[in-house]
Formats: C-alpha cells, structure tokens, sequence
C-alpha cells in the first residue's frame, strides 16, 4: 500500500473514533464526508438548536502533495499526534489551520 492510500485510511479511521464519542440527536446530526477522490475528509453537525442554525466543521483534514494538512479541529483531541503514533512521519502533517509565518514554529510540516 502507498503512502497516500495509508494516510486515506488512517484518516477515516481516526474520525470514526471521535464522532463516535459526538452524540447526534433528532435536531443535530452527525456527518462524516470522505471525499476519497479529491482527498478531502470532514466531521460536520448539521441541523437545528432552537431556533439556532447549526452547521459545524468540528474537523476537517485534506491530503495534498502526499501531506497531510489538519484544516480544523474544533475538540479537544490531538489528532497530529496520534497521526504519528500511527505511523505518518512529522514533516508530513501540515498544520494548515496555523498561518503559514507560523507553521516553521510548530514542529510538524511546512508545506
């Protein structure tokens, strides 16, 4: 299996695990969006509170130019790190949701 196809799996799988932990109700519900052509990979709530529109990206990760770019992470979780306990090398996890003058700072990918 190539490098890419790895980082597609251990995506899905890692978001599997956190929204199994989100609890979807009959006004929220909980998505994932595995967008395995164009390498784009989401956990959304989407619905209502009230009177109150919801429509949430709680995490959202691409993969471009064999990198993985983390885009969102609205939790608590560290998904980069667990990434790398998995097995994907540090340089290869962009930290797209950092500005670009940061992201030399942060120990992981630049792009």
């Amino acid at each position: 299996m190539d490098k890419v196809s790895k980082y597609r799996e251990y995506i899905q799988k890692l978001l599997t695990q956190y929204v199994s932990g989100d609890i979807s109700n009959e006004e929220v519900e909980v998505q994932l969006i595995f967008d395995v052509e164009r390498d784009h990979y989401q956990w959304l709530n989407i619905g209502w509170q009230e009177l109150n529109r919801v429509y949430r990206c709680v995490m959202h990760f691409d993969i471009k130019d064999g990198k993985i770019w983390l885009q969102q992470n609205l939790t608590d979780q560290n998904p980069a790190e667990e990434l790398i306990a998995m097995g994907v090398s540090r340089q290869d996890i962009v930290l797209g949701l950092q500005p670009p003058y940061k992201r030399p700072y942060t120990n992981y990918g630049v792009a």
